[in-house]
């Protein structure tokens, strides 16, 4: 007796040239983009499609906090805004219309349009060359593992009682969190802490790292004062000790200094902004022979596995930049490894190529190599510099505080960049274009760019690699010479 032919068809093994395990953005894009070129593409999916929100729930909540201090530094410009109200139901509402406006470009229905096969439920390696999903058999002759990372509480005593936040849940709350203990104090807890505490919140951040261990020292110095200015408790290279959870409310416990034993910081809700755990534990790697750590599954620099039939990016890859504000990194993967596929075209992934943002004000923004990195890999750098303070427009805008740091070597190859002040995530751009480009700093400082605008100093700063020129006696020797010709 023979099956139907619907129970036969879902038997028959799909055999497309690129399966695709996880829909978050980076799978998205690389599933899209696949397709356009008239590959066949499976796309596996066990939750949802688009994955995580927290960068757009991030950017959405900042945003919201940003016209909140915009009314309250009015008065520095002779407006009168009155007393802040805010809404806090509105503002969820605003969080979540950002959210629906994205929704429709990943739906099952715009994929398939696209002509990507959407299958939903969870991967799992049958083998070397197969994945099931429930009954399905997936026989692709390249694999793309990109399931990204999940929230996961650190090892702290009695957490698991308590009630966490994520970004995620932050959609969920119904009012504003009286007093919100952010746990982390990376790029995600920087920015959540600050616009919370704007938007009206008691806030406390507490981190076993200093604040923003990555970024350069000097520009986090900046963020640092701004942050107790705006009334924020911070509590670097803490000892936490427990969580406790009394009246429905939570406590964190640190190690005291000498004086005292024990420190308790108490808070209505508790939000931890720590990189997640790469989920990849559901997809039996062993019988594929995929290698994995604990950062994830282990690739080398072209993003392929110890299984060369298979790639991972994002956040399921060990020792790849996957912070949760690095959505563009795992994008960017997705774009190597679908060069690799289709043209078989050699690819890096560096580390170096990838800037950074932290959306908080002053904001703060990054690429390339950082000075004490620099010194490491060159004998001879040069640090050029200029302050936001001699900018038109900062003036005008009341926005002084910062400044643009270039790194280069002894030939003026730009090696890094980094950017603390206004509008510094779109003034990065320039310099990802001068790094990716291998620019000289001189050919930035060419560039003719609009007066009374941020982005004059980026110019600025390339241009003072001339200003050692104008004290040496052979160029004022020149100079006078030629004087002479009229």
């Amino acid at each position: 007796m023979t099956g139907s032919p619907a129970t036969a068809s879902s038997m028959t093994p799909l055999t497309p040239d690129i399966c695709v395990i996880g829909g978050g953005g980076a799978g998205l894009s690389l599933a899209t983009a696949a397709a356009l070129f008239g590959v066949s593409v499976v796309l596996v999916e066990r939750d949802r499609l688009g994955g995580g929100k927290n960068a757009v729930i991030s950017s959405a909540l900042i945003a919201a906090s940003i016209r909140a201090r915009l009314l309250h530094d009015a008065g520095h410009f002779g407006i009168a805004a009155g007393e802040l109200d805010v809404d806090f139901a509105k503002i969820q509402a605003h969080i979540a219309g950002v959210v629906a406006a994205l929704a429709p470009n990943e739906t099952a229905e715009r994929l398939a349009a696209l002509g990507v096969n959407v299958i939903t439920g969870e991967a799992r390696f049958r083998d070397r060359n197969t994945v099931q999903v429930g009954d399905r058999e997936i026989r692709a002759r390249r694999f793309v593992i990109a399931t990204g990372s999940r929230p996961a509480p650190p090892p702290i005593p009695g957490i698991g009682k308590a009630s966490v936040l994520t970004m995620a849940s932050v959609l969920t709350l119904s009012r504003r969190p009286e007093r919100l203990i952010v746990l982390g104090c990376g790029s995600e807890g920087v920015e959540v802490a600050q616009a919370m505490r704007r938007l009206g919140s008691s806030v406390t951040i507490v981190g076993a790292e200093d604040l923003l261990a990555d970024e350069d020292p000097e520009a986090v110095a900046l963020i640092r004062r701004a942050l107790l200015r705006d009334g924020i408790a911070l509590h670097e290279r803490a000892e936490i000790l427990r969580v406790e959870t009394p009246r429905n409310r939570v406590r964190l416990v640190l190690a005291g200094t000498k004086s005292e034993a024990e420190l308790a910081l108490d808070g209505t809700h508790l939000l931890v902004a720590s990189e997640g755990q790469p989920a990849i534990a559901a997809l039996d790697l062993e019988l594929a022979g995929i290698a994995s750590d604990t950062g994830g599954i282990v690739v080398n620099n072209g993003l392929r596995t110890a299984n060369r039939r298979v790639f991972a990016i994002g956040g399921c890859a060990s020792a790849i930049p996957h912070r949760s504000h690095l959505g563009h990194a795992a994008s960017h993967q997705a774009s190597l490894v679908l060069r690799n596929i289709l043209f078989r075209l050699p690819v890096k992934a560096s580390a170096t190529a990838l800037p950074r943002v932290t959306s908080c004000e002053p904001e703060l923004a990054s690429i390339g190599l950082s000075e004490e990195q620099a010194r490491k890999a060159a004998r001879d750098i040069r640090i050029l510099r200029w302050p936001y303070a001699d900018n038109d427009r900062a003036q005008a805008e009341r926005q002084t505080e910062g400044f643009v740091k270039l790194i280069t070597d002894g030939r003026g190859r730009i090696l890094g960049t980094t950017i603390i002040g206004a509008k510094a995530g779109e003034l990065i751009a320039l310099w990802c274009l001068a790094i990716e480009k291998g620019l000289n700093v001189r050919d930035v400082a060419g560039l003719v760019l609009p007066s009374s605008s941020l982005s004059e100093l980026s110019k600025r700063t390339a241009l003072s690699v001339y200003s050692p020129l104008a004290s040496r006696p052979g160029i004022r020797r020149l100079i006078g010479f030629l004087r002479r010709f009229g």
